[in-house]
């Protein structure tokens, strides 16, 4: 692989489950050049995520190779929601010795802002959570969206069902003001992976190709099979067969294109003032004739993103420090 095939990262999350298995494709993935994580407030208890975080890069055995800035602890507007009772504490209740972990002291935004300013137009930044970082750095310098290469979104659901409430989807329902900014900001290019119909249908494995993964006894699959188990077990409880990978999606979607069968244009909002469809995301197609600001991704290529994800959990890695219950 040539140096002009590694794509610069950053990976905007909340960290919890999917989130996880995320930072590891960004940590394995050859094709990766993982910048930064910045933290934004999501899934789990803030400080949690970062707990989530370093049993991650642990994982990996790569403890200390990505500084981690802590970035926005509620939305711009709203009261934060959680969604722990999806996920639980987000990663199956692992824990380890932390002590000498700390963050960067520089402020997620500040560091979004820099980055991109000392390497313009060539960092894509890969959102797994809610928009609200993304949305305080344009705010802060607009001209940041032009220095961004390519922007990936998890969020929304594609003029279809939500799973926070009938219409929205979790990441767009916890900051839909944020949403809304990115996608009237221009960002030169946009890509969206929504929950449905695309996640719950195609990036879904059943609990068979989970026990799978699980199976290879590595490390890193041993991790895989704990952290996913909580979000496992919900899905199947409300009708989803299997355990969903929108996250990890986003980020593979963008090191392997060879992924994406079908991805259309659409002109995309989000709705901030309804009670009743706070956070549904608006995709009006080409008949609508308005300009449009992001592809949506609509069908990709299942079998091959499970061999991805299957491959990376299969690899050998020996974890920095020991996990305390981890078997």
């Amino acid at each position: 692989m040539s140096e002009s095939d590694v794509i610069p990262v950053i990976i905007d999350t909340d960290t919890a489950q999917d989130d996880c298995v995320t930072l590891l494709v960004g940590l394995l993935d050859p094709r990766a050049d993982l910048r930064a994580i910045t933290m934004v407030a999501g899934n789990v208890d803030f400080d949690r995520q970062f707990v989530n975080a370093q049993l991650t890069l642990n994982a990996a055995g790569k403890l200390g190779t990505t500084p981690i800035f802590l970035g926005a602890r509620h939305p711009l507007v709203r009261e934060w929601v959680s969604a722990s009772d999806v996920h639980g504490d987000g990663t199956g209740g692992l824990e380890m010795d932390m002590s000498g972990l700390t963050p960067e002291r520089e402020h997620a935004v500040d560091a979004l802002l820099r980055l991109t300013a000392e390497d313009p137009g060539e960092i894509s930044i890969v959102c797994i959570g809610p928009l609200t970082n993304i949305a305080l750095a344009v705010r802060t310098d607009p001209t940041f969206a032009q220095r961004v290469k390519a922007l990936y979104i998890m969020g929304g659901s594609n003029n279809a069902r939500g799973n926070i409430t009938p219409a929205a989807e979790f990441n767009f329902f916890v900051d839909p003001h944020a949403a809304k900014v990115v996608f009237g900001a221009g960002f030169r290019d946009v890509v969206v992976v929504p929950w449905a119909p695309l996640t719950i249908e195609e990036a879904c494995f059943t609990r068979a190709e989970y026990d799978a993964i699980g199976a290879a006894g590595t490390p890193l699959a041993r991790f895989y099979h704990r952290i996913c188990a909580a979000t496992l077990a919900y899905d199947e409880s409300v009708g989803i067969d299997g355990s969903t990978h929108p996250d990890s999606l986003t980020l593979s979607v963008l090191l392997h294109p060879e992924l994406i069968r079908e991805a259309t244009e659409y002109f995309v909002d989000v709705e901030t003032d309804s009670a009743l469809t706070l956070g549904y995301s608006v995709m009006a197609w080409e008949k609508f004739e308005q300009r449009p600001n992001a592809r949506v991704v609509e069908h990709i290529d299942s079998e091959a993103f499970y061999r991805l994800i299957r491959g990376f959990m299969s690899q050998e890695t020996v974890p920095n420090r020991p996990f305390a219950n981890l078997t």
